[in-house]
């Protein structure tokens, strides 16, 4: 029980990692993107590059969660919780995005999640048939 905590737990902590340090590199290095952030008038590239960098979080958040947890389900809350904490923000932003990008956004989570867990799963797999004498 406290494994598959630990895991989720530390899921939620790399994508937040990777996003806010995504972030933090666009900010600095795109001016282009650090003058339009805080009022989120992004061009499709910035927002192309947004939805990548949550692709990256998100399938990165389910592998690890994968390698620390057992349960096939528990490996799944990540998605979910992201899903839960991510749906009342958008509503809150839905007028400043189109409708694709928070659709992609929000119905990437879960299946995003779970291609992280199949990397996973397919890596430990294939590393015990690989010491198996």
């Amino acid at each position: 029980m406290a494994r598959n905590f630990i895991g989720v737990v530390t899921g939620l902590v790399v994508w937040l990692a990777i996003a806010v340090v995504a972030g933090l590199v666009m900010r600095e290095t795109w001016p282009a993107y650090a003058n339009v952030a805080d009022a989120m008038t992004f061009t499709l590239p910035m927002m192309i590059a947004r939805l990548s960098i949550g692709v990256f979080a998100t399938v990165t958040t389910g592998f690890v969660t994968a390698c620390i947890t057992q349960p096939a389900l528990v490996r799944l809350i990540p998605g979910l919780i992201l899903l839960i904490v991510f749906i009342p923000e958008h509503v809150t932003l839905w007028d400043k995005l189109p409708i694709w990008y928070h659709l992609s956004f929000l119905l990437s989570l879960v299946p995003l999640t779970y291609v992280g867990n199949s990397i996973a799963r397919e890596a430990i797999h294939q590393r015990s048939v690989s010491s198996t004498p």
